[in-house]
């Protein structure tokens, strides 16, 4: 998890990379614009979502994941 925690921004860019070489690769589009909205549309849906969130003993990250059921905590 600690991992995670310090590279969850990663996760987006590599998502939209992995999409579009799908997408061309598989799905063959060679429209590039068209491309581009699916494969980025689909890396923000799977990507972990952030929220700071202030608490007692302050501000911290909360970390969701669609396919995480457990929210991970990182304080700032």
């Amino acid at each position: 998890m600690e991992l995670f925690k310090k590279f969850y921004w990663l996760i987006n860019p590599v998502l939209i990379v992995i999409f579009m070489l799908l997408a061309q690769k598989v799905f063959k589009i060679e429209n590039t614009f068209l491309n581009t909205g699916v494969a980025c549309a689909l890396a923000f849906i799977l990507s972990p979502k952030v929220r700071i969130v202030e608490k007692q003993t302050g501000e911290e990250e909360q970390i969701r994941w669609l396919f995480f059921k457990k929210v991970i905590n990182k304080k700032i």
